[in-house]
């Protein structure tokens, strides 16, 4: 089934309230629903913490991807301080890491850029005794979307899909938005972003010839460059972040972004003035989109494991997901937490199984150095035509 939009016009205002504060829900009801949930999760961590606090907790993630609830709840019952650093891009991560970026536990890279920094010796395997909750909670039906269901170094948080987000009204007639063709269009020249992704660029060109998204031929890298460099003639920019505030603004007519930002801007968050964006949507072009599990994942230089298995236990608690998955607009694969979540909700941030056959994995390229400066060549081409613009 062909899908523009994760959510619809009729149910944005109902969503909005949803993420803003759950409907009519209070501050006080939301807490209680919270309530002793970080400590339960500590205990089944095999952590209780000391009686002169718990020290800092520090993740390095993408940015507003935490309910704020969440992490204040985890700081009062474990009596600890939860400090966030975040990135646009996993090479932006990666690069920072290899340069020496070191002061955390958690770090939340996608699932294909795992295998690199374990070779890499950036972070530790996990102890699955101190993590029962994401053992007994995981939803196995996510089991296909991650590339390690071992949970060797990992612990799957959240799937986004990578598709268009666009103004309505300002694509147009006969344009097929859900079709990376889109972007050959003259009508949008000058209006459209893509990320600053090497994966994510070189993967729609990739994509939209037929190839995979995950290929090592260098023929076909070499064409999906040249199809990239066609589109490149109608792209304002590369980007990571502005497509979530610039699509909105009308800046921008259509960008190539994250499912979960997108939903966010359509859903809107009334505490923080956004009104819900009916005029707004979301496309997963035809030819393929781009799945990527963002994990977390125990770094090399921890300072503060125990407190940082309890943290990933926790997110791992049906109430706790529940409330981050209201937040995030986008699911956490813990099936108590899905299972709990309004039923017209839950449809509109979990993909139907025929849209997901459209889907491609994004795998890393570890084992094989080759590949990857193969990779790097292609998209230092991409960006040279980029910097003469």
């Amino acid at each position: 089934m062909k899908k523009s939009t994760l959510v619809s016009a009729a149910t944005a205002a109902v969503l909005s309230a949803i993420v803003a504060g759950g409907c009519s829900q209070s501050q006080d009801e939301a807490d209680n629903a919270l309530a002793g949930r970080a400590a339960a999760a500590a205990e089944a961590a095999q952590f209780k913490p000391p009686a002169g606090g718990s020290g800092e907790l520090h993740i390095y993630t993408w940015s507003d991807y935490i309910a704020p609830d969440i992490i204040q709840n985890f700081e009062k019952e474990l009596n600890c301080k939860v400090v966030i650093d975040t990135f646009d891009s996993n090479e932006a991560m990666y690069a920072k890491l290899k340069a020496g970026g070191t002061g955390y536990d958690i770090i939340m890279p996608s699932s294909y850029q795992i295998a690199t920094m374990a070779k890499e010796g950036m972070i530790k395997p996990l102890d699955h005794a101190r993590i029962p909750w994401v053992i007994k909670n995981f939803d196995p039906s996510f089991k296909d979307q991650i590339v390690d269901p071992s949970f060797k170094y990992n612990v799957p948080y959240a799937v986004t899909y990578t598709g268009f987000a666009y103004i309505k009204n300002k694509i147009p007639e006969g344009a097929d938005v859900n079709s990376w063709s889109i972007l050959d269009n003259e009508a949008l020249k000058g209006r459209i972003t893509l990320l600053d992704d090497i994966r994510e660029v070189i993967g729609a060109g990739l994509m939209f010839l037929g190839y995979s998204v995950n290929s090592t031929n260098p023929a076909e890298i070499d064409k999906a460059v040249e199809q990239v460099l066609k589109w490149r003639k109608g792209i304002r920019k590369f980007d990571a972040e502005s497509y979530k505030t610039e699509v909105p603004s009308g800046a921008t007519f259509l960008g190539q972004g994250y499912s979960t930002d997108v939903t966010q801007v359509i859903v809107g968050d009334e505490e923080a003035g956004a009104p819900a964006r009916s005029d707004i949507g979301f496309a997963l072009p035809k030819e393929g989109f781009t799945i990527a599990f963002d994990e977390m994942v125990l770094a090399a230089g921890a300072k503060n494991p125990d407190l940082a298995y309890a943290f990933m236990n926790y997110i791992y608690d049906g109430a706790v997901a529940k409330a981050n998955m209201e937040y995030i607009c986008g699911p956490n694969p813990v099936k108590p937490g899905i299972d709990a979540l309004d039923a017209e909700y839950r449809a509109q941030i979990i993909l139907d199984a025929e849209t997901l056959k459209r889907g491609q994995l994004l795998k890393g390229f570890d084992d094989d150095s080759a590949v990857q400066q193969l990779y790097n060549k292609a998209w230092d081409r991409i960006k040279a035509t980029d910097e003469k613009k």
